[in-house]
């Protein structure tokens, strides 16, 4: 006879087994609860470094001479471009007249005209003044917009890689083989002499730079653990690329801004020299004043043309200044 033994397990494993899964759970959710407040608190310390260090760079570059004589210069010059009426002793086009009505065409520097006069009887401190407004105009807004274009190009194509870094690579280096005044004047040539495409021109010409410098630096930066983490946290890569890499170069987009805006300083003096000012020929224009002027310095009649050609030097050096200054401290 076969005896059956009936095997009865305990009426509480399965209930003890469900309160031990509960508690795995539990201390589970209390570890995740203690990692997400060890991040946040990561983060939040991170964030008040970066603040910290964006405070100290700050006051690191108020005490920078460079930088404050820089700003002195370009203070003073966006002050003429604003108040050109309340600066200049005579009109854009005035013809200086002395007590008696009489005119002065090219006269030397002296109290009646600080720069002298050129070939017309026009005040060249006044015009020199009122020149700085074309070139303040389009010189920033040409640099701000090429930092922009080149910005997102250098993000796309350092951050995806692959074909379509592979294209853009191509097409600027495409662009970069062509002498920078020889394709302005072909664009201009061909959609016409305004200021709306002198300002497109000049951002076309500079946006491959920057987008070459954006590119290697985000290059660099999509190799670092915050990236890496960013990725693993399933984020997509538009958001990867606006909240978590572009916070981290905007010191390199502001050092090519201000290194851009003295480069677009000089193309719009030298496209105004060659008569491309996008306005009246008779404007008050720096390039144009010294193209309208230079041969007269073989008669020694030197300063129509000189004065305007320090104006362009003095704010081209002061924008270097700043730039010099600004990398400095983001280095540091």
């Amino acid at each position: 006879m076969t005896e059956h033994t009936h095997h009865t397990g305990d009426p509480g494993a399965p209930f003890d087994d469900d309160i031990h899964t509960m508690d795995i759970v539990e201390a589970k959710g209390v570890i995740d609860a203690h990692d997400d407040l060890a991040e946040a608190r990561s983060g939040a310390d991170a964030a008040a470094e970066r603040k910290q260090i964006r405070a100290e760079r700050r006051r690191l570059l108020l005490r920078n001479p460079g930088f404050i004589i820089g700003m002195i210069i370009v203070l003073f010059w966006v002050l003429c471009a604003l108040f050109p009426d309340l600066i200049a002793p005579w009109g854009e086009n005035e013809v200086v007249r002395l007590d008696d009505g009489s005119t002065i065409p090219r006269a030397r520097p002296s109290s009646d005209a600080w720069f002298g006069t050129d070939s017309i009887g026009n005040d060249v401190f006044s015009r020199v003044i009122y020149g700085a407004r074309p070139v303040l105009i389009v010189a920033p807004i040409a640099a701000g917009l090429s930092v922009i274009a080149g910005a997102l190009l250098g993000l796309t194509m350092g951050y995806l890689r692959g074909w379509v870094d592979e294209i853009l690579s191509r097409v600027i280096e495409a662009l970069l083989s062509i002498p920078v005044i020889l394709l302005a004047l072909m664009v201009l040539v061909v959609f016409g002499n305004t200021r709306p495409i002198i300002i497109a021109t000049i951002a076309l010409l500079f946006t491959p730079v920057v987008t070459r410098t954006v590119r290697s630096v985000v290059i660099a930066e999509a190799q670092l653990d915050y990236v890496t983490s960013a990725k693993l946290r399933g984020e997509r890569s538009l958001f990867i690329m606006v909240r978590e890499i572009l916070p981290n170069v905007t010191g390199v987009l502001v050092v090519e801004f201000t290194v851009r805006v003295g480069y677009a300083i000089f193309t719009v003096a030298t496209l105004a020299f060659l008569g491309f000012n996008a306005g009246d020929a008779t404007a008050a224009d720096w390039g144009l004043d010294v193209s309208n002027n230079y041969g007269l310095i073989q008669s020694n009649q030197w300063w129509p043309s000189i004065f305007p050609a320090l104006a362009i030097a003095t704010l081209v050096i002061a924008i270097n200044l700043i730039a010099d200054s600004i990398d400095q401290v983001s280095k540091s």
